[in-house]
């Protein structure tokens, strides 16, 4: 988040204390889940971690934040972005 981006979501999966397996999410900031937008803005990542009690799944998604130039992210706005023009007379 201290980098630009608009937000970012961490899950855990796995036995992480006792015998039964959980899942617990972190998440901050804005994220999108669906649609279009996600394709673009939303980068995903997916490790296994082998340990002696079972198999933790972390997974990472990160939102890009807008740039006009496509070096940080992507160029296209928002779909959710709306302009609002003077009216001509």
């Amino acid at each position: 988040m201290d980098e630009g981006a608009k937000g970012c979501e961490v899950v855990v999966t796995g036995k992480l204390r006792g015998g039964r397996a959980k899942a617990m999410k972190f998440r901050e900031g804005y994220m999108i889940k669906t649609g279009h937008s996600n394709r673009i803005y939303v980068k995903e990542a997916v490790r296994h971690v082998l340990m002696r009690q079972g198999v933790l799944g972390v997974k990472v998604r990160i939102m890009l934040p807008q740039d006009p130039e496509g070096r940080q992210g992507p160029k296209e706005p928002l779909a959710d972005i709306v302009t609002v023009h003077t009216p001509k007379d």
